[in-house]
């Protein structure tokens, strides 16, 4: 049985993430078609262009994580590089939107169906849908996402055996293939990879059923519009704010992590 709490919630609240859940097979086979099957052109750019971006939310030694998606603020990856203007220096021009939308139609339609399916029954609730993949011996920083308006989403589709997981506050989660864990990043949290596998689920940002919607949208705007100035690259994901502050590792009972924190700065 889980146990969900005020971070930790219930998928189950919230009926819109079923069709993401009932279609996790087919959104996986296209994950793996497109890594297994894509040129080393389209790999390249995807990974380049199509991911969100981080300055501030680090990992140890030389663990990585990589990410791409398709949906950002609501919008279509190659509307949302249009509206913002992003410049890309390797890919000049139009080619940037243009090819985002050419890889999002080849590699990704179930998936695409799936979002415009939800969002056009669900006043545009989901607002970025992206790939997420811990490599092996990942150990990321304890961290925020300060976004209060939204909760995050992942849906499990490739998670190894054996100690991949999320710590947040007190508790160890675990992912499952097939299934969506729920949490509101408000609170400080440290996910890890200590297998010797890749871990990938897709990741499903929504705004919170509680906010006005008028309200959420508004603040969204302005949120985005800071990041971007800070960090095109973010794809309005990520933020300078996103840094959890000494006090949270003992509060939210991570402190094994502040070791390590302190050594980053050094």
């Amino acid at each position: 049985m889980e146990n969900f709490n005020e971070y930790h919630l219930n998928p189950e609240q919230f009926p819109f993430l079923k069709l993401f859940q009932d279609n996790w097979q087919l959104i996986r086979d296209e994950y793996l078609n497109f890594v297994n099957n894509a040129s080393p052109e389209e790999l390249k750019f995807t990974y380049n262009v199509l991911g969100p971006k981080s300055k501030t939310i680090k990992t140890k030694k030389k663990s990585k994580y990589s990410a791409f998606g398709i949906l950002f603020q609501g919008m279509f990856i190659e509307e949302y590089i249009q509206a913002h203007q992003i410049n890309y220096p390797d890919y000049n021009g139009k080619y940037a939107p243009e090819k985002a939308s050419l890889l999002r139609n080849k590699y990704f339609p179930n998936l695409t169906k799936v979002i415009e399916k939800v969002n056009s029954s669900h006043d545009n609730i989901i607002r970025n849908v992206y790939y997420s993949t811990f490599h092996p011996g990942l150990d990321v920083k304890l961290h925020v996402n300060y976004n209060p308006h939204m909760n995050r989403g992942y849906l499990g589709l490739i998670v190894p055996e054996g100690d991949v997981a999320m710590k947040i506050c007190h508790q160890k989660l675990y992912w499952h293939e097939g299934e969506f864990m729920v949490l509101d990043h408000s609170y400080p949290h440290c996910p890890h990879n200590y297998t010797n596998y890749d871990r990938t689920v897709l990741v499903v940002d929504f705004l919170k059923p509680d906010w006005s919607r008028e309200e959420a949208i508004q603040f969204e705007k302005e949120q985005v519009a800071q990041r971007m100035q800070d960090n095109p690259y973010s794809l309005g994901v990520f933020g300078k704010n996103d840094r959890a502050k000494e006090e949270d590792f003992i509060k939210y009972g991570l402190a094994h992590q502040l070791e390590w924190d302190q050594a980053l700065k050094a």
